[in-house]
């Protein structure tokens, strides 16, 4: 019996994989996710890189890869999946409106490197954010922050969309954000099926993006030549 309900799980586990399923809106991280420093991981880490690429059959004494275990130790941490700690959630500071502008204001084709959950490999795309002030309002480059803070982790598209929006949504006191999300995930193109044409499209709206004519509005911008 036990043989085989570890195969059910084992079925079901790279079920979830392949269809690229999430099993939570909030990213699954331990209670002492952070009770070691960054540089203890980096340790850690390094030394597990060194078991995959030893097993893998590498020789690790060649000058070209001596250094990768380190190298990938550090990109892991620092980089890749750097929005994993809180201490680097961006500072989303927001202004009075007092020029009163009552219109949307998109930032489009924010570029998104994330890392997909089920295969650790690449998410590759565009995200475009959208609000409506209610008083308040955030500077650009803190919406690309923000975008980039929760790609840096392993993650599901799905999941990233809502983050965004809800982050934006806490920062400017307001329902009335939308985020749109178009990326090619490698796990698609690169492994499995090896679609390397399509493209997966998220989309999260709240408040006032929820009604018909605004949503219209914002989309009509996405379809905008921005290129110069």
């Amino acid at each position: 019996m036990f043989e085989l309900n570890s195969k059910m799980n084992d079925e079901r586990i790279e079920e979830i994989g392949d269809n690229h399923v999430a099993t939570s809106a909030k990213n699954p991280l331990r209670a002492n996710a952070f009770s070691i420093s960054d540089e203890e991981k980096i340790d850690k880490i390094q030394e597990s890189v060194k078991d995959i690429l030893y097993t893998l059959g590498m020789d690790l004494e060649d000058d070209s890869i001596q250094g990768t275990p380190k190298r990938v130790a550090k990109a892991f941490v620092n980089e890749l999946f750097m929005g994993l700690n809180p201490k680097n959630k961006p500072s989303a500071s927001t202004f009075d409106n007092n020029y009163n502008y009552g219109e949307m204001l998109v930032e489009k084709n924010i570029v998104v490197y994330s890392t997909c959950e089920h295969h650790l490999l690449p998410i590759v795309g565009r995200a475009h954010v959208a609000y409506i002030s209610n008083g308040k309002v955030i500077g650009l480059s803190k919406m690309n922050r923000i975008v980039e803070y929760f790609a840096k982790r392993p993650q599901v598209q799905e999941r990233l969309t809502m983050q965004v929006v809800q982050a934006m949504q806490e920062a400017l006191g307001t329902e009335d954000v939308a985020c749109v999300i178009d990326a090619k995930h490698l796990c698609v193109n690169s492994r499995g099926i090896k679609d390397i044409e399509s493209s997966t499209v998220t989309s999260e709206f709240g408040g006032k993006f929820k009604e018909k004519e605004t949503k219209k509005e914002f989309l009509q911008y996405l379809q905008m030549d921005t290129h110069f």
